[in-house]
């Protein structure tokens, strides 16, 4: 089932390559945004991996304004909660990692795996043109 993309490469590898960690699937995402206007399988990663990592920005923002303002207002007695909240965030990330690596064997099956609300938002996103 291997189908001709514009990125050069078959169109599972595409989609496995959108949710690779460390920005690569995030460059990736947007440039297969971008260039594969004709490949529903590849925009639906894409556009799947691009909210994924947002959220994952986001949360990564939110958990470090928390870490500050709660070293700045705890006292030094309560010292063990901040460090129990940095236990959380290694706990998140490494969910975030679980969930990517499963992203990626998916889509290597040339599988549509939606994740809540995200995938429905990215299947629609990903409609071409002439498509139902």
């Amino acid at each position: 089932m291997s189908q001709e993309t514009k990125l050069g490469v078959e169109q599972n590898v595409a989609g496995l390559l959108c949710y690779m960690p460390c920005g690569i699937g995030v460059v990736f995402s947007v440039i297969a945004a971008v260039v594969e206007k004709g490949n529903r399988f590849i925009r639906f990663h894409a556009f799947q991996s691009l909210l994924l990592h947002g959220i994952a920005i986001v949360l990564g923002f939110g958990y470090q304004v928390f870490s500050v303002i709660l070293y700045a207002v705890l006292p030094w007695s309560l010292y063990n909660l901040w460090r129990l909240a940095g236990l959380f965030a290694f706990g998140a990330v490494l969910i975030f990692l679980a969930l990517l690596v499963v992203l990626i064997l998916k889509a290597n099956n040339n599988e549509e795996f939606k994740l809540p609300i995200i995938g429905k938002m990215a299947a629609k996103w990903a409609q071409v043109q002439g498509e139902p």
